[in-house]
């Protein structure tokens, strides 16, 4: 009961519009490695979903054509970048001798979209149940760091807003933490680091028929349609301004969605989890990241990276 209460208490406050992203997420968290989440295979669910949602709602403050601009040269930074990651996540894969389909899930998390990019391909090559948990697990807790330490990098380094939201795109694994990050930063930072992150969620659907021919599978692609609809959300904002003051609330519920979205997941991490990732996968998990992470920070202040 006590778990319950704190558990509801702790969402009250992600809720309340009076703490900001990684606050939440540091709530969540706390509630996890503490407690443990009584409400864990519900939470999964609805952070799924909300997420989405929240993603739309945020395309009613942006610009479409800042989204357009973005996407188009975002596209290809992140097929850089997903290559890079695919292949050197691999590579450590067979020098640390984790199992195949775990160093390809990891490396997948890492490269696309961390939670949605493994829950995406799993099932096509055939991933176990620990196997998808182990990858799901290491994904996360370095997923929450990121959220946690990247505004305070980039301040530290002095990005502009521009500079970080293409960095946290990059760099950052899943979606609600890009977003997270970014909007700590600042409002242009979140604009440039959704959408930028978004054009590198599309890459699910290529990897995902990929992975099916390798396996000679039937592929069952989980089409990320809440793009579209992003989209569609920050066309309204462009052309139809007549309805700004329901934008306005719209982005508002969907900041509050994304800060809640944040605690939930934080909820999610608990001490068994993080005993049942292990070493290996936690260490290939931790040098891919950083070699993303380090190498497409010194790409963007040398200048070879910009929007």
């Amino acid at each position: 009961m006590i778990r319950k209460l704190l558990f509801v208490l702790g969402l009250v406050i992600a809720a309340s519009g009076f703490v900001s992203p990684p606050a939440a997420l540091a709530i969540g968290l706390a509630l996890g490695l503490l407690l443990s989440n009584p409400f864990d295979t519900a939470s999964r669910t609805l952070s799924k979903y909300l997420l989405q949602a929240s993603v739309v709602g945020l395309g009613f403050g942006m610009n479409l054509h800042q989204v357009v601009s973005a996407g188009r040269s975002g596209f290809v930074y992140t097929m850089l970048s997903i290559s890079f990651s695919m292949l050197v996540g691999m590579a450590l894969g067979v020098f640390l001798g984790m199992q195949r389909t775990s160093a390809f899930l990891i490396s997948t998390g890492t490269a696309i979209c961390g939670g949605s990019a493994i829950a995406a391909v799993g099932p096509i090559c055939h991933a176990t149940d620990e196997e998808m948990a182990v990858s799901l697990g290491t994904v996360f807790v370095l997923n929450s760091i990121a959220l946690l330490i990247f505004p305070a990098i980039g301040a530290a380094f002095k990005l502009t807003q521009t500079q970080f939201g293409l960095w946290a795109a990059l760099a950052i694994h899943d979606t609600s933490s890009v977003v997270g990050a970014a909007a700590k930063y600042g409002p242009l930072a979140l604009a440039v680091g959704t959408t930028v992150k978004l054009a590198r969620a599309l890459w699910i659907v290529p990897l995902s028929l990929a992975t099916a021919i390798a396996m000679r599978a039937k592929a069952n692609i989980q089409w990320p349609w809440f793009i579209a609809f992003f989209c569609l959300a920050a066309m309204c904002n462009t052309y139809f301004p007549a309805g700004a003051p329901a934008y306005r609330v719209l982005a508002h519920a969907a900041r509050i969605g994304l800060t809640v979205t944040l605690f939930l997941i934080g909820s999610g991490i608990s001490i068994a989890t993080l005993k049942q990732v292990g070493h290996r996968p936690l260490l290939q998990g931790v040098l891919l990241w950083l070699l993303v992470s380090i190498g497409s920070l010194w790409l963007i202040r040398a200048g070879w990276i910009a929007l």
